[in-house]
């Protein structure tokens, strides 16, 4: 018999649920929460909700007003959806059929809210069950969307394409994955293609939305449908529904990255068509849309010659949209003086932990992420920002009522919008067609430039930075009268046109660096540095963060070349770390971590550090352990740690110690979250800045001193570690291992008693098993490091790693010779091998032919350093005790030799190298009589550096 309500229970529940969201009666209120926590005991409570969620009318005996009625069906809807999302599986199969049945009943109810909640639940279902959890859910949507009842109301219709459109989103390998012979790509793609045609415009958009998510993938079914698309969009370009012609656009530049043979016969009324839309005024997003097929086009490896006859076309259009529009004249231009203003949280930018510390084949960090540049460049252009209504997920329990359509909104930074996005353009395309490009925008920087209209001039400005790498051979024979000019902006009345030169500049600071005549520097670059530093301390806030980033630029370029003005500018940023709000303390770090690697050892002098330092430490001392900005401040003081050296000794104890103490903190709040449910997650951001800065620390302290840091913080410091080895966050066992393998080459002594307990945790670090394909890239990172590690314990640790050496080998091994394996950590893997066979040749002999081949492959790309020394000649410690496993590989074996480098260089390490070498040569002269004859297939070139090293 069919699950059937209690009509007492149900009239409960209606009741606690519209009690629940009774904002008017919070005692009522807080009596209600408590009943449903009780009621969520009960194994009938999701058939509860189910059952009202899918009832359009209050049951017999319970009276609801139309608005309270859909309050306790959304509640009801929303508590489902939580459901599914925390305890699917846990869910009986029972209840769960009845959830989709309220689903498809909801799917096709007249109100709009319980349509569009409905959809969020099948999309979640499907997300935690997968797409055969529910195999008939599609041709239920597929059935709605056609209307092949005949019944089916246009609302519905959405909902259930928007139900699919997500869907899809979230599943779009697996629906192009072949089960059971078949693809379900392949009957969706041809149904999706035909809803395009819909009567309804909303359905029409979200279809191509939904083929939008397969078109990059290249698939079967879209080869068969492309032309179909095509077609269809072809047939859909002048629609009058704004928000079918954005995704008929989006669509268009989807296909110039994967088809663009299919577009290349259509470009000219492509190009007319986008520049149509583009100067849309109307809808920002269509505009936006429609600039992004430039920014693909000119990215394109080959369509973007197709546009070139059309250039004089595109280009007025870009830069008519990188004028402010009379809304953005209002609301942002001639802004008023807001330095002494504090800022809103609001105006601070989310912070993330940005510096991974990633330890490449000779053991130096490197910053790990790539970026988009062109995007990236163009992101605080015109610095508009506003909040944006995120069309997504919520990672907390949904619990907000307010609104029809279930949108919540986030505070968002600045948007991506048609001037950014015709800046962008601009520029890829001058890199496209170079000086062409510039003579296409002579006559409008001739016009605009010194326009009385600060918008026209600061368009103007703008697209001259655009223009800067492409056009770089062009522009340069102008500089010389362009650079003083935009000088002279940098104090323009208009806080814009300000703002807008720093970035200008900046894009044109290395032709200003790489002056070498003392009377060009004295006109051109120092004039652009000063201009940078005085702006640092402007009365209006965006143009210090213009001028700031520009600063940072111009530092990056320059490098060494900064050294005779450090003074000058470390007063400057002295003076900034006074005045500046929080916002811009944050790209201020930036300017002091920038410039601390490009002077290096320089910022050690006494006059530098004592005024830089304690400005440092006075912020330091300020920002509360619980605070977002420890990030980019940990991070400066990494960088400047690492350029001070052992003169940042007196300043360590209280950061390392500050460091050890965040690192405490966050593991006991993990947990706790760990026993408590209710208890949130600690960002483990801080954990790995903090992590981050100790390996700083350590490296540029070394030996006696960094010894002394770790022992005062001994045993925690190590347990700490430990814990953070085993961090299920691999940006967190990332840095951990980057500082196990500091620790193992600069403070050994007081690591050497914790690694019995350390390297059993390495070893499961090295499965490649644990690796998920989703988080390849993070989990090859951890790897890296972890294969490091190994090398720096190894080399110092000699015998003892004997216990770990089989497991170890085994490891390392399946890392040299997995093709899937990135090259920089096969490096470090075949880095390992050697180091281990420092004091443990023996061990690894009888396994020598497993690994050889692929180790000398490793050891050619990597730069001869005192790592790859110590590795060749523990790996010739092994070929000695198994020279015949050589057969395959030995004359790659002497190739390797013949081209070492750097062997003349008698250190201690190298000449023990060079003896290996020798005694290897003469061990295969004992063994090969005809020697010689098997070393004539070697270059002349190398045939004489054996013969020159080692008297061959």
């Amino acid at each position: 018999m069919a699950w059937q309500p209690s009509p007492e229970s149900l009239q409960t529940l209606i009741g606690c649920l519209k009690d629940s969201h009774n904002g008017f009666d919070k005692a009522a209120q807080k009596q209600a929460e408590i009943m449903l926590t009780q009621a969520k005991t009960s194994p009938d409570f999701n058939n509860y909700l189910a059952y009202i969620f899918s009832s359009p009318t209050p049951p017999a005996g319970v009276t609801l007003a139309p608005r309270d009625n859909t309050v306790v069906r959304m509640a009801a809807g929303i508590m489902l959806k939580n459901t599914v999302k925390t305890a699917y599986k846990q869910t009986p199969e029972a209840t769960v059929a009845l959830i989709k049945a309220s689903v498809l009943l909801g799917l096709r109810d007249e109100n709009h809210p319980i349509r569009y909640n409905a959809g969020n639940i099948a999309t979640e279902i499907i997300r935690r069950g997968g797409v055969y959890a529910w195999p008939e859910l599609l041709n239920e949507l597929l059935n709605m969307v056609g209307n092949v009842d005949g019944q089916t109301s246009p609302a519905t219709q959405e909902a259930a394409m928007s139900a699919m459109c997500k869907i899809c989103e979230d599943n779009a390998k697996l629906l192009d994955r072949e089960v059971n012979g078949q693809r379900p790509l392949n009957i969706l793609l041809p149904k999706l293609i035909e809803a395009t045609s819909s009567p309804t415009p909303r359905v029409r958009a979200q279809a191509l939305t939904a083929i939008g998510e397969f078109i990059p993938r290249k698939s079967q079914a879209m080869l068969a449908n492309v032309d179909a698309l095509l077609n269809q969009l072809f047939a859909l370009a002048p629609d009058p529904n704004s928000e079918v012609r954005r995704e008929v656009c989006r669509s268009f530049v989807l296909l110039v990255e994967t088809r663009a043979d299919k577009l290349t016969p259509h470009v000219a009324g492509l190009v007319d068509y986008i520049i149509a839309q583009q100067q849309n005024d109307v809808d920002e997003d269509l505009a936006c849309q429609a600039v992004e097929f430039w920014l693909s086009a000119g990215e394109h490896e080959d369509f973007w010659k197709s546009i070139g006859p059309y250039v004089t076309k595109i280009v007025p259009s870009l830069l008519q949209g990188m004028v402010y529009s009379g809304e953005d004249i209002a609301l942002y231009g001639s802004a008023s003086d807001d330095d002494e203003e504090d800022d809103q949280d609001e105006d601070i930018k989310p912070r993330f932990a940005t510096k991974k510390t990633n330890r490449n084949a000779n053991g130096s960090a490197n910053a790990s992420g790539d970026q988009n540049a062109a995007n990236n460049s163009y992101e605080k252009l015109g610095g508009m920002e506003e909040d944006g209504l995120e069309d997504g997920e919520v990672e907390e329990e949904e619990t907000d009522l307010d609104g029809d359509d279930g949108l919540f909104d986030e505070v968002g930074d600045s948007t991506w919008n048609v001037r950014k996005g015709s800046a962008a353009a601009l520029d890829v395309l001058a890199r496209d067609f170079g000086d062409a490009m510039f003579e296409c925008i002579m006559p409008y920087l001739t016009e605009n430039l010194k326009h009385s209209d600060w918008p026209q001039r600061e368009s103007a400005v703008l697209s001259l930075g655009a223009v800067a790498e492409g056009c770089i051979t062009a522009v340069t024979p102008h500089l010389p009268n362009l650079i003083p000019y935009l000088v002279t902006l940098l104090d323009d009345p208009e806080p814009l046109v300000r703002q807008i030169t720093c970035w200008t500049l900046a894009r044109y600071s290395a032709w200003a660096i790489e002056l070498t005549d003392p009377a060009q520097i004295a006109a051109y670059f120092v004039p652009m540095m000063e201009g940078f530093l005085t702006k640092m301390l402007d009365k209006n806030k965006k143009v210090q963060e213009a001028a700031a980033s520009a600063m940072a630029t111009l530092e990056e370029k320059a490098g060494k070349k900064l050294e005779p003005y450090a003074g000058p500018i470390i007063k400057q940023y002295i003076k900034c770390f006074e005045k500046y709000k929080d916002r811009n303390m944050y790209i201020l770090y930036d300017c002091v971590q920038t410039l601390a690697e490009a002077i290096g050892p320089v910022l050690a002098l006494p006059e530098l550090s004592g005024e830089l330092i304690p400005a440092l430490f006075k912020r330091y001392d300020s920002v509360p352990d619980q605070s977002r900005e420890l990030f980019p401040l940990l991070e400066c003081f990494s960088y400047v740690a690492m350029s001070l050296g052992s003169v940042f000794a007196p300043y360590a104890q209280p950061v390392f110690r500050r460091c050890v103490n965040i690192i405490h903190q966050n593991l006991e709040q993990s947990l706790a979250a760990a026993s408590n449910t209710h208890l949130d997650n600690p960002d483990k951001d801080f954990l790995i800045t903090s992590l981050d800065l100790i390996s700083a620390i350590i490296q540029a302290l070394a030996g006696e001193k960094a010894s002394m840091l770790v022992t005062d913080t001994q045993p925690a410091f190590f347990e700490l570690l430990s814990f953070c080895l085993e961090d299920p966050t691999d940006e967190v066992r990332q840095s951990a291992y980057a500082v196990l393998g500091d620790c193992a080459k600069f403070v050994f002594p007081q690591l050497r008693p914790c690694l019995n307990t350390v390297l059993p945790i390495l070893l499961k670090q090295l499965d490649m098993d644990n690796i998920l394909d989703e988080e390849i890239d993070a989990g090859f990172s951890v790897i890296n490091n972890a294969c490091w590690s190994v090398g720096e314990i190894a080399i110092r640790y000699g015998k003892g790693m004997a216990p770990y050496t089989d497991e170890l080998l085994k490891s390392c091994v399946e890392i040299v010779t997995n093709p899937r394996v990135p090259r920089g950590v096969n490096e470090n893997a075949a880095l390992a091998l050697g180091r281990l066979g420092l004091a443990n040749a023996e061990a690894l002999a009888p396994h020598l032919h497993t690994f050889a081949d692929e180790f000398l492959v490793s050891m050619d790309d990597i730069d001869p350093t005192e790592e790859k020394a110590t590795a060749l000649r523990g790996f010739t410690l092994v070929v000695a005790q198994n020279p015949q496993a050589m057969e395959k590989v030995l004359l790659h074996y002497f190739k390797t030799i013949a081209t070492y480098e750097d062997i003349n260089l008698r250190s201690p390490i190298k000449q023990e190298l060079h003896d290996a070498f020798q005694n290897i040569i003469q061990v295969y002269r004992q063994m090969i009589p005809q020697l010689d004859t098997f070393l004539a297939q070697l270059t002349a070139e190398e045939q004489a550096a054996l013969k020159s090293q080692y008297a061959i």
